[in-house]
């Protein structure tokens, strides 16, 4: 009897094989992938954070301490520990002035030495042995020149960029948090709730914020942590209206009407169902946000009521620029470190835009392909 052989499909398993191996990407995949196609908004970014993190890491190229020193057969760290002068031969127990030319005489003798920073001066060091009037011009001690009061300029605008950066992080990190949580519950809930926080925050809203800023720069002595409760007591309001529009038109679909079905209570459904689709106003607006906090700071600072001297300031740098005229270096450095990255973040939120827009993506697309 001749039995029938089944017939072996040899391409069955390589076609599994590709089936499992075809993953579909992510939905935030798919958004840096599209992100990554905005060249001006990718590079922005790269070098936006690459200066950030040279600003954290200041410290370790911009200081007026050296990183190690050698002495009389010793290693000292004054990067990490205070020294007094006796301890390299100088005659006061005060700290010891690194830029000194005594001092830096005894690391030049044989058998010492010291390891500078590139840049031998911080954001608050004074030059006692300067020989050039201030504010004095760019020159090869000064790469930027120094300050009305005699400070290094490029050392002042490395730790003020620093500055403004986490100010503008932590303002807008406060600020999304209060705008998604009202916009959220007044988008979800609606009806009097909606209306009677609307009408609140109308009422917050119409109050001189500029008026508050001074009456308790007053009261109080002006600093970071006041500045960030004042500002984030405003700072909320936009956003807030963006992402209530979004919860209103969301709350509705389908999704979040089986969600109620199936028993899930209302903050599993806001937290699981209705943020998720919502966030693209929130995450579209950060980079945005993020500069108007700096530029809200720089003007604070220019004005007088922002944080106090000698915390480095960019807007404190323009209006020494404003005060001498024929400085020009103070004013143009610090303008031109303020507008650049103010064009990043501005680049990277126009990137982000395009990014979490599909239409414009398949678009570009179906350009590239032609």
């Amino acid at each position: 009897m001749n039995r029938v052989r089944p017939s072996i499909d040899t391409d069955s398993e390589p076609r599994t094989e590709s089936v499992k191996a075809f993953r579909s990407p992510t939905p935030a995949r798919r958004v840096w992938s599209r992100f990554r196609q905005q060249r001006l908004g990718y590079w922005s970014l790269i070098v936006f954070l690459v200066a950030f993190a040279a600003s954290l890491a200041a410290p370790l190229w911009s200081n007026d301490k050296p990183l190690a020193v050698r002495y009389d057969g010793h290693l000292y760290f004054p990067l990490f520990k205070d020294y007094p002068e006796t301890v390299f031969g100088g005659d006061f127990p005060s700290p010891a002035d690194y830029l000194d030319p005594y001092i830096r005489h005894r690391f030049d003798t044989p058998g010492n030495f010291a390891i500078y920073p590139p840049n031998p001066y911080y954001y608050d060091t004074l030059n006692y042995f300067a020989k050039v009037p201030n504010p004095a011009p760019p020159s090869r001690q000064n790469w930027l020149g120094t300050d009305q009061n005699g400070r290094d300029l490029f050392a002042r605008l490395v730790y003020g960029f620093r500055v403004s950066v986490e100010f503008g992080l932590v303002l807008t990190a406060i600020g999304t948090i209060l705008g998604v949580l009202a916009g959220a519950v007044q988008g979800y809930f609606g009806g009097r709730v909606d209306i009677v926080g609307q009408r609140l925050i109308e009422i917050w809203s119409a109050m001189p914020e500029l008026y508050l800023l001074i009456i308790f720069a007053s009261i109080f002595e002006p600093g970071f942590i006041l500045l960030i409760v004042l500002l984030s007591l405003f700072g909320w309001i936009g956003l807030s209206d963006y992402v209530r529009a979004e919860f209103l038109r969301n709350r509705n679909q389908d999704y979040v009407l089986a969600a109620r079905a199936m028993g899930l209570s209302n903050w599993q459904i806001i937290w699981r169902h209705v943020l998720p689709n919502s966030l693209t106003p929130v995450i579209t607006f950060l980079p945005f946000r993020m500069s108007g906090s700096i530029l809200a700071l720089t003007s604070l600072d220019f004005l007088g009521l922002g944080v106090p001297p000698p915390t480095p300031s960019l807007g404190e740098l323009l209006a020494q620029g404003k005060g001498n005229l024929d400085a020009w270096w103070i004013s143009m450095s610090t303008f031109g470190v303020l507008v650049v990255t103010l064009l990043l973040l501005t680049f990277m939120g126009d990137a982000l835009r395009n990014a979490l827009d599909t239409r414009i993506s398949d678009a570009m697309k179906a350009g590239g392909n032609q």
